[in-house]
């Protein structure tokens, strides 16, 4: 369930939610109620609006990853932003969880995608590859746990299918729980150890510069961050 705790930012044109583990953004075949009709809800309750709640979706996140999430609550803010995420005018920052250290502390990692849409899965292929996508991210080794569990904070410069679980896995290093691309074994709620944690961009009306982070007590708490 959706709750205001969850708002990490809002003004009249945009509202960031910190997406819990198992929300879904948007409806799907599961039937179950997604975050996008809990925050219309929420706001008109709140407003106490008398008629519909406009929110519009800008980005989306995997059920299994929680972390920041962009709606906006204008069309003119959706417009805007809809323009600005296919231009890669928004720069996403994620933390990552892994039991094997990746091959260098830092890393500049280019792979081709190819999306297998039976399996909802991406595979890492050859340039050639008739329907290859390439994938740019950068990553960068933050810490290190007790538990012998790295901490890794990620940047996408490109926005494939599951890419950072799959190139992440192509390196030998699957993030923590994430079963379906390599992880020996899942989380106990389900979850897969990837947060989307930053996020900046310029305002689409006001042009100012945006900086959202979303908090994870359990990363936090588990690399001591």
């Amino acid at each position: 369930m959706f709750s205001a705790e969850q708002i990490l930012y809002e003004d009249n044109h945009l509202i960031a939610i910190n997406k819990r583990v198992g929300q879904i953004v948007q409806a799907d075949k599961t039937g179950d109620v997604p975050l996008i009709d809990e925050l219309k809800a929420f706001i008109k309750q709140r407003d106490g609006k008398p008629g519909n709640v406009f929110c519009g979706l800008i980005h989306r996140l995997d059920r299994p990853v929680s972390g920041v999430v962009l709606f906006a609550k204008t069309s003119k803010a959706l417009s805007r932003m809809t323009v600005m995420v296919r231009d890669r005018q928004l720069t996403k920052s994620y933390w990552a969880v892994v039991k094997n250290a990746p091959p260098n502390k830092q890393a500049l990692v280019e792979d081709y995608l190819k999306k297998n849409e039976a399996q909802n899965k991406s595979y890492v292929v050859d340039a050639n590859t008739p329907g290859a996508k390439v994938a740019r991210l950068e990553y960068a080794l933050v810490a290190t746990s007790d538990g012998g569990y790295h901490l890794l904070e990620v940047n996408l410069l490109t926005g494939r299918h599951h890419q950072i679980r799959c190139q992440l896995a192509h390196m030998g290093s699957p993030i923590k729980g994430d079963l379906k691309y390599g992880a020996p074994r899942s989380n106990a709620d389900g979850s897969i150890s990837l947060h989307a944690r930053r996020i900046a961009f310029e305002h689409p009306v006001s042009h100012e510069q945006l900086t959202i982070v979303a908090p994870n007590e359990e990363f936090e708490r588990m690399f001591r961050v």
